[in-house]
């Protein structure tokens, strides 16, 4: 079995106060969850109105598959015009760690 996560730091573009910013990020995740079928959350960031960390975990039975999945979500966040991709952390953990 291997376990992958994927935090993805964004810029929100024109949102002034932490609702807005609900409203934007909320609908995303749950795209993001049902289109991929993982995990996914707010994992950081929450007390500022135009910065998020969304943090994503996948459980595959191979590498491969949980790097294309998590490959998948992060074009996915990319390619939304309401914000900006800023960096894109993972980590994949296998059979042997």
């Amino acid at each position: 079995m291997y376990v992958g996560a994927l935090e993805l730091d964004i810029l929100l573009g024109d949102v002034h106060s932490l609702k807005q910013k609900r409203s934007v990020i909320k609908p995303v995740l749950a795209e993001v969850r049902r289109r991929f079928d993982v995990s996914v959350a707010e994992a950081g960031q929450q007390d500022l109105h135009r910065r998020a960390l969304i943090g994503v975990a996948v459980v595959a039975a191979t590498g491969v598959h949980v790097r294309d999945v998590l490959d998948s979500c992060e074009r996915f966040v990319a390619g939304r015009p309401e914000f900006e991709l800023l960096s894109a952390h993972r980590r994949l953990l296998g059979p042997d760690d």
